[in-house]
């Protein structure tokens, strides 16, 4: 266990749970008509185009057919249930982060950069925890951004009114529908967080400086990267959980899925692969933005506060070293020691962003 002195403190755990709550709603509600267009795509797949329609225009036109149906209000579908639990899907994502990281950091004895096998245990290990702990918002999420499309549902009025009901009609499992392909997603964030830190740690190591002094632009480049990079890599995951979460909606329907394997059975048969990539274009254009806006915000965010409230200084005891260097238990070194770059400050190596989580994004995130 991480020594005493070394746990963080609880003022350094709000700034990292409101500085992430706060860049992921900024983000959520820059993209939301691109997530709801992405999670009808999934779900329903693409809409029927009118044989003069230009190709490319799907995502135009898709967008079009929701205000035209349903108004401006339906391309924020959703963003109420989003935003409502990024709170807790931030808290603890990075609680459990943090921990983690300090945990295997004093495993590996407190020198440099985390290996990447430690990055992705600590960011698995978090992703699992925040996807148990915040799958029923995020069926709610799912549920509302698809039922405009069917009008013999009766639709849910809010984000309670859609957990009472799903309670009542399916069961306690009906709030944890999808949750095993959401669990299966937790390898978006396994590639994508040590992929953000790598990128940032190589950026930082090039103009010899700490990573927590790189610009916006060199943070947006570090997010774009790593979220394309995991967003192919772990996309039809994403499929299978939409449609897991919105059919518990569906009554009477000739496709009902019995679980995981018979829906991948059910899309190859009736879609083959580029049925599990389906919305992996409008994908990327929101989760790319939206990696862009959330982790450079958590950034700036994250230093404001820092500036303006810096948390109390800890001063353990040094440790000596074999080599008769002296190391604190925050892992800082004296001169003895060889590392030549500091250690990053948030996101990038004590505590990173989620989003929902799909949702994150999930974050996560998900989401």
């Amino acid at each position: 266990m991480a020594a005493a002195g070394d746990r963080r403190s609880v003022k350094e755990i709000v700034y990292d749970a409101s500085a992430g709550a706060a860049a992921g709603a900024i983000a959520a509600t820059f993209v939301c008509p691109l997530d709801v267009i992405k999670t009808r795509f999934q779900v329903h797949g693409l809409p029927e185009m009118h044989p003069s329609g230009r190709r490319g225009s799907v995502i135009l036109v898709s967008l079009q057919n929701v205000v035209r149906n349903e108004g401006l209000k339906g391309l924020y579908r959703g963003l109420t249930p989003t935003l409502a639990a990024l709170l807790p899907n931030w808290a603890v994502y990075f609680t459990v982060y943090g921990h983690l990281k300090e945990l295997l950091h004093s495993y590996e004895g407190g020198k440099g950069q985390l290996t990447i096998a430690s990055n992705m245990i600590a960011a698995a290990g978090a992703g699992a925890a925040t996807a148990i702990a915040t799958n029923p918002l995020w069926v709610v999420k799912t549920r509302l951004q698809t039922q405009g499309m069917r009008q013999d549902v009766v639709p849910y009025k809010n984000i309670f009114s859609a957990l009472r009901r799903i309670a009542h009609e399916e069961g306690f499992r009906g709030w944890y529908s999808g949750l095993l392909p959401s669990l299966a997603g937790i390898s978006h964030v396994a590639i994508q967080f040590p992929a953000y830190e790598r990128i940032k740690f190589y950026l930082a190591k090039r103009d010899n400086k700490s990573s927590n002094e790189l610009s916006p632009w060199e943070v947006a480049v570090a997010s774009s990267f790593s979220k394309v990079i995991a967003s192919v890599s772990t996309y039809p995951h994403e499929v299978v959980r939409s449609r897991l979460q919105e059919q518990g909606q569906v009554r009477n329907s000739e496709l009902q899925y019995t679980g995981v394997v018979d829906c991948i059975k059910k899309v190859f048969q009736k879609e083959g692969i580029p049925g599990f990539y389906r919305g992996c274009a409008t994908n990327l254009l929101r989760t790319t933005p939206s990696a862009v806006i959330t982790f450079t915000s958590y950034e700036m965010i994250h230093r404001f506060l820092l500036n303006v409230s810096p948390p109390k200084e800890k001063h353990p005891e040094p440790h000596p070293k074999p080599d008769g260097g002296i190391k604190s238990q925050k892992g800082t070194t004296s001169p003895g020691d060889d590392n030549t770059l500091d250690q990053s400050v948030n996101p990038s190596n004590d505590r990173t962003h989620f989003i929902p989580l799909g949702n994150t994004d999930k974050v996560a995130a998900r989401h």
